[in-house]
C-alpha cells in the first residue's frame, strides 16, 4: 500500500533530503512518500561510498583517471540519483535535468517510459 507523498526538497551537493528549502542553495522540489525516501537515501549512502572511493584512488598515481572503476561507479550512483529526482520531482526539476541532459532520456528508455516518468 503506497503512503500519502508529501513535499521534500533535494540538496544534492550535501546529499540532504529536507521538508524546507534552503535559502541561497539549489534544491530540487520532490513528492516522495517514504519508500521513495528510503531509495533516495540509499543511492546518496551509496554515492558517498564512491566518492570516497574516488578520493583515494586520486592519490594513486600510476592508475589513469579515465580507467578507474571508481569514477564510472560515482557517475553512476549520481546519475541513480537525478533519475530519482526526474521521477520524483516538479515540472522545474524535469525541466532542468532536461536541460542540462543530465540523463540520457532518450537512450534509457523508449518515448513511452520517459512520458510514464513525466506523469
Amino acid at each position: 500500500m503506497e503512503t500519502t507523498k508529501q513535499t521534500y526538497f533535494v540538496d544534492i551537493s550535501s546529499g540532504e533530503i529536507l521538508e524546507a528549502p534552503i535559502d541561497g542553495s539549489p534544491n530540487f522540489r520532490i513528492f516522495a512518500n517514504e519508500e521513495d525516501l528510503a531509495e533516495l537515501q540509499m543511492w546518496f549512502t551509496q554515492n558517498y561510498d564512491d566518492d570516497m572511493k574516488t578520493f583515494v584512488r586520486s592519490h594513486i598515481p600510476y592508475v589513469e583517471p579515465h580507467i578507474a572503476s571508481q569514477n564510472d561507479k560515482y557517475e553512476s550512483s549520481l546519475k541513480h540519483i537525478y533519475s530519482i529526482i526526474y521521477r520524483l520531482g516538479d515540472e522545474e526539476a524535469r525541466s532542468f535535468i532536461e536541460q542540462q541532459k543530465i540523463l540520457d532520456l532518450d537512450f534509457q528508455a523508449p518515448n513511452e517510459d520517459v512520458q510514464k516518468l513525466k506523469e
